[in-house]
């Protein structure tokens, strides 16, 4: 065609690269939204994975998704359903269309298509579009395995290597689509294979066949489409997952603070990429160990933080059941210590792959005697990096054990992350034992908020013994007095309520809602694009969404007693709603939970919120 291409602005589109297990859609996916992030759009990601290690060929339980959602002002999350839908195989196409609207455009691989993968796929004919009732005019069909491997023919690969890189024809077709410019993919792929400079080359090469063959056959269905960004913010920004961000934010808190990082752990799904990324920061002052079981993990821990090092153990929800006993010494020696907890779907093994918000009340009450200790809960991938931050600081400055909740969606999604200039954040200052208090201190003097100063090892005059039984208040001797227990236990609670936490922030109509949701951690993108769908049809609707949950903002019973109805939304059978209903004297909210393994539909929200205002 000579005629120019017509190219249409968007405010935002939702794209889903799906696939067999091994057809690379998540690199996919993570390079459209590292080149969106980097032209300065809001990002929102969501990898939908298999659990299996590796499930056979083209079948319908081996297919892995990746849903990028791009927006020209800021996006809440990856979308309820795609605009642009890429099935890479028959089983990809028979699994995923559900996630795409209607008269979405769909780009397939024709070559997947043939009747073994559609017996795979248990199509019941070679009428697949037929069969699923698809639309072929809104179907960009191509030869993309054969396309593959007549670009790379002159490259030495090997038959299985070429095929290897049919995501990045895909990815091209995709980013000619909505105008994406090529270069940062590029170079994205020049840094990914710096080792393998052939390999990135092939790679760039399939890429730019992609965009070429868009180019040329105006494969798309309707027109050329870009998203500009609005309002942009002066600064460097990175496409970042909340792993990434969670990592980065203990390496921030730890240089804020002066003091080494240690992080002991042992692999879990979906939490492993922590310890991942932070064993690539040594010459950061960082130290990983990945130890033969959780509990050792959370105990070399918690001596790395008796030695002076901010401490941090990282694992899942099966996790925290074994690593409880060495929390538990945590709290009674008074150490600081972070434990991060990324959610998945359980109980037992459960869904390793997916998310949920099913660990809130072992967080709070899950281990034995009255064992007290700050639980946050992090929004956004973006926000990991914060909310680590400020759970390092909680804990070095309180002398006390942490729990920093993300989940699945949080922790493997991404956002467009602004670089943060460290000297804005508020300083980390430990209680160090005063040098004046030589000769006097014992090991539970507290200073004027009730924490227990910190005596770091090797400081002349301040050798002491630390322990999991019981110690006299004055004098850090072993105790089993009676009175003694019973003070020891309320000074380690009143530290606790006596943190200073932010008020809950109520945004959207605050001052005269009908409704009022109230969510915690990773639902918050979901709820906030709920809320302002029901207020662009009309509703007074407002959100509440803790990240502090122990202790409570000092503002929670006000608020939650404001308005005429309210509704806790969470990802578990209503463990929120019962801690709240605990804390607030005649609180009974509506309640809205799913335990799917997967993020809330923002449609489904909008209708049960509708019945509940409508009651």
């Amino acid at each position: 065609m000579s005629e120019e291409l017509e190219i249409k602005e968007l405010s935002d589109v939702v794209v889903r690269f799906s696939g067999d297990s091994g057809d690379g859609m998540q690199l996919a996916g993570n390079i459209f939204s590292t080149v969106s992030a980097t032209v300065g759009n809001s990002i929102s990601t969501f990898p939908d994975y298999p659990a299996d290690i590796r499930a056979p060929q083209g079948s319908l339980t081996g297919v892995s998704g990746f849903q990028v959602h791009i927006g020209a002002g800021q996006v809440f999350t990856p979308g309820d359903k795609c605009d642009v839908l890429v099935a890479m195989n028959a089983a990809a196409l028979k699994t995923q269309y559900k996630y795409a609207k209607p008269g979405a455009a769909i780009i397939i691989d024709t070559d997947s298509f043939g009747p073994k993968d559609l017996e795979k796929a248990a199509f019941k004919s070679e009428d697949y579009l037929g069969e699923m009732n698809i639309d072929p005019d809104r179907v960009i069909a191509c030869p993309l395995t054969q396309m593959v491997k007549d670009c790379l023919q002159d490259s030495g690969m090997d038959a299985k290597s070429m095929l290897k890189c049919r995501n990045m024809f895909a990815l091209g077709l995709v980013c000619w689509l909505f105008d994406r410019d090529l270069d940062i993919a590029f170079n994205f792929l020049k840094e990914k294979f710096a080792k393998k400079p052939g390999l990135a080359e092939a790679n760039i090469k399939v890429i730019q066949a992609g965009y070429d063959y868009g180019h040329n056959t105006h494969s798309s269905v309707a027109n050329v489409y870009r998203i500009e960004t609005k309002n942009k913010v002066p600064g460097r920004y990175m496409d970042i997952t909340g792993n990434k961000a969670t990592a980065y934010g203990f390496m921030a808190a730890a240089e804020k603070a002066g003091l080494k990082l240690y992080l002991g752990s042992y692999p879990i799904t979906p939490a492993t990429d922590v310890l991942h990324e932070l064993s690539k920061h040594k010459s950061m002052g960082v130290t990983t160990v990945q130890c033969e079981d959780e509990i050792s993990g959370c105990a070399s821990a918690l001596g790395a933080s008796f030695a002076g090092a901010l401490a941090v153990t990282s694992t899942s929800g099966p996790g925290i059941c074994l690593k409880s006993e060495a929390m538990n010494l945590a709290v009674i020696m008074e150490l600081p210590l972070v434990v991060l907890d990324v959610q998945r779907g359980g109980p037992a093994t459960g869904l390793p792959t997916k998310s949920e918000q099913t660990d809130l009340l072992q967080a709070l009450f899950g281990r034995n005697g009255e064992s007290p200790m700050p639980v946050m809960a992090a929004q956004s991938p973006t926000d990991c990096f914060d909310a680590a931050y400020e759970a390092s600081k909680l804990a070095l400055e309180y002398m006390t054990p942490v729990i920093l909740l993300t989940d699945g969606y949080v922790a493997n999604g991404s956002g467009a992350l602004k670089l943060p200039n460290l000297d804005e954040y508020p300083a980390i200052n430990p209680p160090y034992v005063p040098e004046e208090l030589k000769g006097t201190w014992t090991p539970y003097q507290r200073n004027e908020k009730g924490v227990r100063y910190w005596a770091v090892p090797g400081r002349e005059g301040f050798t002491h013994i630390l322990g999991g039984l019981e110690k006299d208040s004055n004098t850090g001797a072993i105790s089993t007095d009676p009175e003694n227990h019973n003070l020891m236990t309320r000074l380690r609670q009143d530290k606790i309520d006596k943190i200073q936490v932010p008020d809950l922030e109520v945004v959207g109509d605050k001052d005269d809602a009908d409704l009022l949701i109230v969510g915690f951690g990773g639902t918050y993108g979901h709820l906030h694009a709920a809320m302002d769908e029901m207020r662009a049809a009309g509703k007074k609707v407002a959100l509440a969404h803790f990240r502090y949950i122990r202790p409570l903002p000092a503002n929670t019973a006000e608020v939650m007693k404001k308005y005429p109805k309210v509704v806790v939304a969470e990802q578990n059978m209503g463990q929120l709603a019962g801690y709240l209903r605990m804390k607030v004297d005649g609180f009974v909210p509506y309640q809205f939970n799913q335990v799917k393994g997967q993020p809330f539909v923002v449609e489904e929200l909008v209708k049960a919120f509708n019945e509940i205002t409508n009651k």
